[in-house]
């Protein structure tokens, strides 16, 4: 494998060589102070071959602070509408990002670099195009800790500071982010020109994305039925595995939906601290239509939108069949996520009231979410147990006592071993999650130009299933002050 140097990266801008009408060609607006690098994550660095030893570089910086571009870069700000909150928007686009170009790797494998916070745009409207330090360290370590849990999503390359002052709701410093996926092609990106009534540029939007990202639909005559199937089921998939470790996306608009089923927009995220089916990370979602337990659901509604857009070329009935699809989809790898937390290898009819139950009874207890499952791996199936551990969590603990008895014996049913059986929770039970006070702490440290939260955090969120000396503290419960931080859009 060839390893290589800022200047020798292999770029192929497929995006760029489609007509101008997806796009408005801009570049980055540098920062009036230099840029700095904060951290670079070697494993995304390792996607695009890129050499290590290139972050040390002052260019480095230069070129993903917005100041420097290399050769072969087109950079150019992507074209999309979308519902937000449910109404549609004619115009978005990419108001504070701009896409530099497309890496090609030794494998083959495709990856946008997408530069977050790299100024005003034609598509900025009345923003400055910036990105805040707060906001970028948390879409940087999210995107890994998503990685991490195994859930597709963009990737992050690096971060890169500045001391240029940016307004929100105060005086913050500025930052940017290089955000990485195969495509960042969303669903909205087909809603503006099928309510623009471009039906030329909707087709070939649609054969673009096939081609580039289904490739082997495209031969297929009903190659968009399929290309929309497709999408239907990375989304359900990928909904049903926010909704196992309990991780809420908080702004689910259509222009927030990646076409790829990848999570995409860290803005008002969060993993639920106490379970809390209800629970609304974004302080703006007044309504709760992102709340946790609505995600299904928006997902269904946010496919139905897609799928409106592909009526010009696929037969309603195939679409609907899709769309019927969805919530079996969701089901089902909710389910399989679910089972294998309970460390149960057999699928039994039964399981689903055991599971209820037990969730039941931590929505009555407000017991920790992550901390309750990676502990469950600890329960003792012998009849004398008391698993007082695991009874401490909850205000009834006689009822977790009823509960403990049907789990017992559902496990010896299947000749389970307690210490097989903990090795396998503990692969799918993570230790570590990205909780909003562990963020915010990783921030107030870098707002006093003290990086070292944010590379502690990139490294141990990047194993969160792995047992790693000396973090326990990390995987407690937050303190009080910590379950009730405010995040809303502009985090």
């Amino acid at each position: 494998m060839t390893v290589h140097s800022l200047e020798t990266l292999t770029f192929d801008n497929s995006y760029a060589r489609l007509p101008e009408v997806f796009y408005a060609k801009v570049s980055p607006t540098p920062f009036s102070a230099a840029p700095f690098l904060i951290s670079a994550n070697r494993a995304a660095m390792e996607l695009l071959d890129l050499d290590p030893a290139e972050a040390a570089r002052p260019e480095f910086a230069g070129v993903f602070g917005g100041s420097l571009l290399i050769p072969g870069m087109e950079p150019l700000a992507m074209l999309y509408s979308g519902h937000q909150f449910g109404v549609y928007v004619p115009q978005l686009g990419d108001g504070r990002a701009i896409l530099l170009g497309e890496v090609t790797n030794g494998r083959g494998e495709r990856w946008d670099l997408h530069l977050k916070g790299a100024g005003m745009t034609p598509f900025s409207r009345d923003g400055d195009g910036r990105s805040v330090l707060r906001s970028a360290i948390r879409e940087y370590l999210c995107c890994e800790a998503m990685h991490g849990l195994g859930i597709p999503t963009t990737r992050a390359l690096c971060l890169v500071g500045s001391d240029d002052k940016v307004y929100r709701e105060q005086i913050e410093t500025g930052a940017t982010i290089v955000r990485m996926a195969p495509s960042h092609v969303r669903f909205g990106t087909f809603e503006i020109f099928y309510y623009r009534k471009q039906h030329e540029h909707l087709q070939r939007l649609a054969d673009y994305t096939i081609e580039m990202h289904f490739p082997e639909l495209a031969q297929a005559v009903d190659k968009y039925a399929r290309f929309f199937a497709e999408v239907v089921q990375r989304t359900a998939k990928l909904i049903a595995h926010w909704q196992a470790v309990g991780w809420s996306h908080g702004v689910l608009n259509t222009d927030n939906m990646s076409i790829l089923g990848l999570t995409l927009d860290y803005g008002p995220y969060g993993f639920m601290d106490d379970y809390d089916p209800g629970f609304i990370c974004n302080h703006s979602d007044y309504n709760g239509r992102y709340a946790f337990n609505q995600q299904p659901y928006i997902g269904l509604w946010n496919l139905s939108c897609l799928a409106q857009t592909l009526l010009p070329f696929a037969p309603k009935e195939e679409l609907k069949a899709a769309l019927d699809g969805y919530q079996t989809s969701v089901d089902r790898h909710y389910h399989n996520h679910m089972r294998a937390k309970l460390g149960l290898v057999e699928d039994r009819a039964e399981d689903e009231a055991l599971l209820q139950e037990l969730k039941s009874l931590m929505v009555g207890s407000r017991v920790d979410y992550t901390i309750f499952w990676r502990e469950l791996g600890t329960f003792s199936s012998d009849a004398e147990a008391k698993n007082e551990r695991l009874r401490e969590h909850f205000l009834n603990p006689e009822r977790f006592d009823a509960w403990a008895v049907q789990y017992r014996d559902r496990l010896q049913s299947e000749q389970s071993r307690d210490d097989e059986r903990r090795s396998r929770m503990d692969r799918v039970n993570p230790k570590y999650v990205l909780r909003n006070y562990l963020a915010q702490g990783a921030i107030e440290k870098a707002q006093q130009k003290d990086y070292s939260e944010v590379e502690r955090l990139l490294t141990l969120l990047q194993q969160p299933y792995t047992e790693q000396p000396g973090m326990n503290s990390y995987a407690a419960a937050p303190p009080n002050w910590g379950k009730h931080l405010s995040v809303s859009c502009s985090s």
